[in-house]
């Protein structure tokens, strides 16, 4: 099934039922692509206005990055689910890994809102933030329990590696982000 094309309701209804899938990976998916809307919407109330003129361009190039990355985090919504109904350990650990990456890609996204986003909609840079970090969080979760199937000690190893790095650029924007906004809206 693919639930990019079915109601939020089928998928709640789905997710919340005792069924194998939708799980924890594919919310999370489906939590990034909120987030990544949510950075699409923050550019779209700002193209246009005269006070942000300056920054067209770069609003443009972010538009274009969240759009295909709420594209991708859909995608995984549903790739998630065939990867676990297909019990192949390379798929189950290949769809949050990339989950992960995606999230740490779009998380970089928000500070140039921060600054140059139409200010009465920073407190929705802020919550897709948050919501790209809690995906990460979720995705590094399903990635380490994958983890467990992998037989590559090397590999493994060059995984968790590989999520640390990421986690320190996603925590650390976020943090910033969440600076930022504070800043902005004690003003």
């Amino acid at each position: 099934m693919k639930y990019k094309n079915q109601s939020l309701t089928k998928y709640l209804n789905d997710l919340a039922a005792r069924l194998p899938a939708p799980g924890g990976g594919s919310a999370a998916a489906l939590n990034a692509a909120l987030a990544a809307g949510l950075v699409s919407m923050v550019v779209n109330f700002t193209l246009g206005k005269p006070k942000y003129a300056a920054f067209t361009k770069e609003l443009k190039a972010i538009l274009t990055k969240s759009e295909r990355l709420r594209k991708y985090f859909l995608d995984l919504v549903d790739l998630d689910v065939l990867a676990y109904q297909s019990k192949d350990a390379a798929k189950m650990l290949a769809v949050p890994l990339r989950l992960a990456k995606l999230c740490c890609q779009a998380q970089q996204l928000c500070p140039s809102l921060v600054k140059k986003g139409n200010i009465n909609l920073i407190s929705d840079v802020a919550v897709a933030a948050v919501l790209l970090e809690s995906a990460f969080v979720c995705a590094c979760f399903n990635v380490e329990i994958n983890l467990k199937s992998l037989a590559d000690s090397k590999r493994t190893g060059k995984i968790i590696k590989e999520l640390k790095q990421m986690q320190k650029i996603v925590l650390k924007i976020r943090k910033d982000t969440e600076d930022n906004v504070g800043k902005v809206i004690r003003r």
